[in-house]
């Protein structure tokens, strides 16, 4: 593995590297055709209104052009995912080994992609520090109309890098999701697919405010989740395992200069009690949404994002989009072996133009608990080929529609029992709900009409 931190030109003059930074040789892991993995670190990548963001850039080392898996967000490129996130490590790798295997993983990062498991496959992965986060000088707002904008940039920055092909696809759970929506509206002309893992859409409903009522959740996320990664923390936080820099300098701030380049995001949020303009430039715009999208759920995030997976994929107006539900921990099955299928197979048909692994996707595909365990169930047509599941076992070849080279047919459900919701969302009347005895009756068996199950 050939690292490096370098310069990228801006106008004539060309930025030097930090005069702590330490070239590093390894023999593993390798890009296709044998060649080393090359890391960039720190990246300077030019903003519209002058600010330089930092990127860490991980792809096939030597000659080549590559579609980009791109993220930017606040939690710090550097940090080691075993060391800010370290009981979330232990739990998910003692109960998924498949997280860990195949990797070194002294590359993980929280709610991102490990690099080691995208570049052999021929991807160029980018992780952006956001404004006023990690080694990014700048104002720290979150989710704010500047961090679109620079989303938006990066992208296209991206796709003019001579190791790029021009195609950028974002990818992450959470922050890295819920920014996806905002900057597809803005529709850059180098995003060509995006896979929304688990990412609210609409601040307010989703986010700030629970039926109308106030939710602590953002104030106590911003004190210990983003701003102990602020950039000006510098020498009084953490460093890399990899480089021993600092994740959030290289400056040293004081406490008051530190105030003075955030916003107080708690306070912002408790001074906006309705539904305003803070709440709708920090939302999806789903008219405007029209790049493919991978939508990829948990039914147990239902405090903050799974709302705004389904509605994702009921509402946007893209014509090729895909909805996927699955369960454990909020950030597990990004990491399991059936996560990274279901994201390569997706970004293969999208930025290598490989469809032969997703032309079979189905449109919805659903985990479902029930008195014995979990199924999967999906709209009808036939696979070609089992994938792993969420429980980490095969499935049975079930039948799903071809639907990569054009747009997939919308879902039509007729759910068995339900309030008629989904028979309103497809255009027809609502039938009679059914009886109690009826409901009891169908308690193990499918919700939907038109999913199949299968056995875990």
């Amino acid at each position: 593995m050939r690292e490096h931190s370098r310069g990228a030109r801006t106008g004539s003059r060309r930025e030097a590297p930090p005069a702590s930074f330490k070239r590093r040789e390894e023999p593993w892991p390798r890009a296709p055709g044998g060649r080393l993995m090359m890391i960039e670190r720190d990246v300077p990548v030019p903003a519209g209104d002058g600010v330089v963001l930092r990127a860490d850039v991980f792809r096939p080392d030597g000659p080549g052009r590559y579609p980009v898996i791109l993220s930017y967000g606040p939690y710090a490129k550097g940090l080691a995912f075993q060391e800010g996130y370290a009981d979330q490590w232990r739990l998910m790798t003692e109960g998924h080994p498949d997280v860990a295997r195949g990797s070194s993983n002294v590359h993980q990062n929280w709610e991102v992609v490990d690099p080691e498991k995208w570049v052999p496959d021929g991807y160029a992965c980018v992780r952006v520090d956001s404004r006023g986060a990690g080694r990014s000088p700048g104002l720290l707002d979150p989710f704010s109309r500047r961090e679109t904008q620079d989303l938006y940039e990066c992208i296209e920055w991206a796709a003019a890098q001579p190791w790029s092909t021009g195609k950028v696809g974002l990818n992450g759970i959470s922050y890295y999701a819920m920014n996806q929506w905002h900057v597809a509206a803005l529709h850059p002309p180098h995003l060509a697919a995006m896979c929304v893992w688990e990412g609210a859409a609409d601040f307010y409903r989703d986010g700030t405010h629970h039926g109308g009522i106030l939710s602590s959740f953002w104030a106590n996320w911003y004190g210990k989740q983003v701003t102990v990664v602020q950039h000006g923390m510098g020498e009084r936080g953490p460093r890399s395992q990899v480089t021993g820099e600092p994740v959030a300098g290289p400056e040293t701030l004081t406490e008051a200069e530190l105030s003075a380049a955030r916003v107080p995001f708690g306070d912002q949020i408790r001074s906006h009690p309705l539904d305003d303009e803070f709440h709708r430039a920090r939302s999806a715009d789903w008219g405007q949404i029209t790049v493919p999208l991978l939508t990829a759920a948990n039914w147990g995030g239902q405090g903050l994002h799974t709302r705004g997976n389904f509605e994702g994929f009921t509402q946007a107006a893209a014509p090729r989009k895909w909805l996927e539900v699955h369960g454990l921990e909020h950030w597990t099955h990004f990491y399991t072996d059936y996560g990274v299928d279901l994201q390569k197979r997706f970004f293969a048909c999208f930025l290598h133009g490989d469809d032969s692994g997703w032309r079979d996707q189905p449109p919805v595909q659903l985990q479902v608990r029930g008195l014995d365990g979990f199924t999967t169930a999906r709209t009808p047509k036939a696979s070609r080929s089992p994938r792993p599941q969420p429980s980490g076992r095969p499935r049975s070849p079930a039948p799903w529609p071809r639907a990569c080279s054009s747009p997939p047919p919308p879902p039509t459900p007729t759910c068995s029992a339900c309030c008629g919701s989904c028979a309103r969302a497809a255009g027809r009347s609502p039938s009679r709900a059914p009886s109690t005895r009826t409901r009891r009756s169908r308690r193990a068996g499918s919700a939907c009409r038109t999913a199949s199950s299968i056995r875990s």
